[in-house]
């Protein structure tokens, strides 16, 4: 989800090398004598240092508020993102569950309503999947940090429909978590104040995929509350929006879903060209569209090492390549992703460069020939911003 709320406090993390923390003689926990977490310190090899970026806002705002998240990409440092570093935003705050009272209620067009407790819906399976989301809303203005990658544990949501056994005309599967707040709604000269719950659907036969799970536990841990605890809707290669948190109601239902977070807020609007005729396609936002990003330039002995990271729908990425300022496209290194719909990490070595200010770009490619866009011209909002992100480093 995107909330469009600045966050809030600053991290400034000093750029040092592993060797000066072992010449200090700090141990991981005495890292805070330095100002620097366990988690932003990468992985780096002895006599390797951080190349710094040019291209960060000043000041730049890492530290998590209250109830938003943001992910420092420069700290990655494996795999699966630490739950207290996970990217999170919501449009109404934390809802307080009563964990005792809490039942997952599937209603509407089935066989055969149904409350399950959370202990109920643990017991139906225990299936692990790998996977890592962006917010719609993640793009160069926030350095691509509302993004993050996981292991999560539950149980597949076609399973738990089977079991309330969804009736021939329910087309629209709606998810509403137990987030809500008042809203103001325009209808032509009227103005209606309404509570409002989050909520979002899916089409029949996506819901009753392999793909979407209703999730409890994120590496190996049960859910925090800023990742939407107890339970939470997870649709690997969609965007955040769709992995509805504090999931605490299912209903299905014959008409398309026009909630204010499908039809109204989370959209994106294309031109395109019919019959040589300019015309404005509006969509909702669904999956991912392919995205790499550098997020990390490393120096040892004379080469700099470029790590990042890809994002997408699952498509199998061909290729990932990298860009030094206005040189040709060179061949970067995939390795081997956790799995289908996990973010993938890149790395290249960049020899003989030289002093001074220099630009860097990547572009991913997928199976089916997709290129990472250079820019989206064509696009008239923000959201689902896949463009190439140039990132600018000094080199000393």
């Amino acid at each position: 989800m995107f909330a469009g709320q600045p966050f809030q406090g600053r991290l400034e993390v000093p750029v040092r090398t592993r060797r000066d923390i072992l010449r200090s003689g700090l141990t991981v926990a005495g890292l805070a004598a330095f100002g620097i977490p366990e988690w932003a310190v990468p992985a780096l090899a002895e006599g390797e240092t951080l190349v710094p970026f040019t291209d960060i806002p000043n000041p730049f705002v890492t530290v998590p508020s209250e109830t938003n998240r943001f992910l420092d990409i420069r700290k990655i440092d494996g795999v699966f993102t630490p739950k207290d570093q996970f990217f999170t935003t919501q449009h109404y705050g934390h809802p307080t569950v009563d964990l005792a009272a809490f039942r997952l209620k599937i209603t509407g067009l089935v066989d055969h309503p149904k409350s399950f407790t959370v202990d109920e819906i643990k017991a139906m399976g225990r299936e692990e999947l790998v996977a890592g989301f962006e917010c719609s809303g993640n793009g160069r203005g926030r350095m691509q940090g509302l993004a993050s990658n996981g292991k999560w544990t539950g149980v597949p949501l076609k399973k738990v429909l089977r079991e309330a056994g969804l009736k021939a005309d329910g087309h629209e599967v709606v998810f509403y978590g137990a987030d809500h707040g008042e809203e103001e709604a325009d209808f032509r000269q009227q103005k209606i104040k309404l509570d409002q719950r989050f909520g979002r659907s899916l089409p029949r036969d996506v819901a009753l995929s392999s793909e979407p799970y209703i999730v409890y536990m994120l590496n190996n841990e049960p859910l925090t509350t800023h990742q939407g605890a107890p339970l939470r809707l997870l649709v690997p290669g969609w965007y955040g929006v769709a992995n509805v948190k504090w999931l605490s109601h299912i209903h299905v239902q014959k008409d398309r879903y026009m909630g204010k977070f499908q039809s109204r807020w989370y959209r994106t609007m294309r031109e395109e060209k019919i019959d040589g005729e300019t015309m404005w396609n509006e969509t909702e936002v669904s999956r991912m569209r392919l995205k790499s990003a550098i997020a990390r330039v490393t120096k040892e002995g004379s080469a700099h090492r470029i790590f990042g990271f890809i994002l997408n729908d699952g498509t199998p990425v061909k290729s990932v390549e990298v860009k030094i300022d206005n040189g040709p496209w060179q061949a970067a290194t995939i390795q081997t992703p956790a799995g289908r719909y996990s973010w993938k990490f890149f790395t290249y070595t960049w020899t003989g460069a030289t002093a001074g200010e220099h630009t860097m770009v990547s572009r991913a490619t997928d199976r089916d020939g997709y290129v990472q866009p250079e820019q989206l011209a064509e696009k008239k909002t923000f959201l689902e911003d896949n463009s190439q992100f140039v990132r600018k480093v000094m080199i000393s």
